[in-house]
């Protein structure tokens, strides 16, 4: 369940217009006031006009009017109908004392005073609103600015529920994924250059040590260290190109995968169990990467098992299960993850087990790219179980 301010999500344009429709409001309620104000610094006065004998000629209750340089005069309309204007001058004033009324009131640049007090309303309304909004936005060009210069370590503020949210979800999924794949070809590079030296030195000390008549053991060590070599430029090679998610790794098609399997563990002498009732099992994917994968364990499997290695097929759900379990020593629980990572080897394996150290990240990177998952299990008895899940639909 998505908490109630993801599912109550309030678009970024439409607090960016109440920001707006509240500073208008503000504005309007300001301009009123001033308004009322400007109207009601002369309160209403009762004029009445009366004769010599005392009777009453004309009576009016009116607020007077301000007439510019006159004074105020006020409009009386008399009994016999007709309308008298009563006028008062202004007092007269001593040379430079201020005109009366209030500040913007006074003279031609009264209207001025309004307009600066109602932009000032509106400015101290409006501000922290729009900072508030616009402040994350800054926390997020600071941040892309950090990663920018290097610290690839650097995370956004996921905090909210609007569209900067979501871009700084999506910035640190982005920055996450780029921090692992540097630091994956840093690692990659790294051990190649160590794991290559070993058998370029066994090969340069051989042809050192090479006479006329060399012997079959001798030739037989260069040619293997020769195909290890080769086998790990090869995977280094390999890995690459499914790190990268742009390359083409090959036509996806329809693979059996228990032909596959029964092909793979001829070839490695392993035992085969297929799937209940004879279920097929066919995934949508790149045959030689998925023989590759299987292979690989396989292999892994043979060069630490002291018994019989075994591959068992099954169907889960929409998900083709493998599961390849060996007699080894297997794998401690805290190290279950890190077998994965390229030139990891466990404690207390050394070269004469062979490999390069890259199988099982080549089978990670490749059942990754089927959009499936690999993982290594214990077992009863001791040994190690890998099992790959593969989904049956389309990828």
């Amino acid at each position: 369940m998505l908490p109630w301010r993801a599912r109550f999500r309030v678009p970024l344009y439409f607090r960016l217009w109440l920001a707006v429709l509240l500073a208008v409001a503000v504005l309007t309620v300001s301009f009123g006031w001033l308004w009322r104000m400007n109207n009601e610094q002369m309160p209403e006065r009762e004029l009445i006009i009366r004769n010599e004998e005392g009777d009453v000629l004309g009576q009016v209750k009116t607020r007077p009017v301000r007439v510019p340089g006159q004074g105020i005069e006020f409009q009386v309309a008399m009994k016999d109908g007709r309308t008298l204007f009563v006028q008062m001058p202004p007092r007269p004033r001593a040379p430079g004392e201020a005109p009366p009324g209030r500040p913007w009131n006074r003279g031609p640049g009264g209207l001025l005073w309004i307009l600066g007090i109602v932009a000032l309303a509106v400015a101290i309304g409006s501000y922290p609103i729009i900072r508030r909004l616009t402040l994350r936005l800054d926390d997020l060009r600071a941040g892309v600015e950090r990663w920018g210069e290097g610290d690839l370590s650097t995370r956004i503020n996921e905090s909210g529920s609007d569209e900067l949210a979501f871009l700084a979800q999506r910035f640190n999924h982005a920055a996450e994924r780029v921090e692992s794949l540097l630091n994956s070809h840093k690692s990659l590079l790294a051990n190649a250059s160590h794991e290559l030296r070993s058998p370029l030195a066994r090969i340069r000390m051989g042809l050192e040590l090479m006479e006329e008549q060399t012997s079959p053991t001798l030739k037989q060590e260069m040619l293997r260290n020769i195909a290890e070599l080769d086998q790990m430029v090869d995977e280094i090679l390999l890995s690459s190109r499914l790190d990268a998610r742009e390359t083409d790794i090959g036509t996806v098609e329809q693979v059996d995968l228990t032909g596959l399997a029964a092909e793979e563990c001829a070839r490695a002498n392993a035992e085969l169990k297929p799937a209940q009732d004879g279920q097929a099992l066919v995934v949508p994917g790149v045959a030689k990467l998925l023989r590759r994968a299987i292979r690989n364990l396989l292999e892994n499997a043979r060069r630490y098992s002291s018994g019989p290695v075994t591959v068992e097929l099954a169907l889960d759900g929409k998900y083709a299960v493998v599961r390849v379990r060996d007699r080894g020593p297997g794998v401690p629980p805290s190290e279950r993850e890190r077998i994965f990572e390229p030139f990891y080897r466990l404690a207390g394996a050394s070269e004469h087990h062979g490999g390069v150290g890259l199988g099982l990240a080549l089978v990670r990177s490749i059942t990754q790219r089927h959009h499936g998952t690999v993982a290594c299990e214990s077992q009863e008895g001791g040994g190690a179980c890998f099992v790959i899940r593969l989904p049956c639909d389309q990828m």
